[in-house]
């Protein structure tokens, strides 16, 4: 079976989060993208400002709706001052 995790931390505050799914289930993180920009102060319109994606794009991920690709997360994260780390387990039944 396998599984992916997937933990954003933030260096600065020492916070992380850390969520682990089966690889075939829809990961959930608007939410965490959505209090950490609230939390810096930056509305969604900055957020598209300084990550360079739309205001749609930046909505549709924050509501758990989007598909956004490694590289948008990157940008997002890298903006909210988080870190992406990807994991990728094997588990022998």
């Amino acid at each position: 079976m396998h599984y992916i995790s997937l933990l954003f931390v933030d260096l600065k505050n020492l916070f992380y989060f850390c969520t682990k799914r089966e690889l075939y289930f829809t990961m959930k993180f608007g939410n965490l993208i959505k209090e950490r920009r609230a939390l810096l102060g930056l509305t969604q319109q900055d957020l598209s400002d300084y990550t360079g994606l739309s205001v749609r794009i930046i909505k549709s991920i924050e509501a758990d709706k989007g598909n956004p690709s490694l590289n948008t997360l990157e940008k997002i994260a890298e903006t909210l001052g988080l870190e992406i780390v990807m994991r990728v387990k094997i588990i022998n039944e």
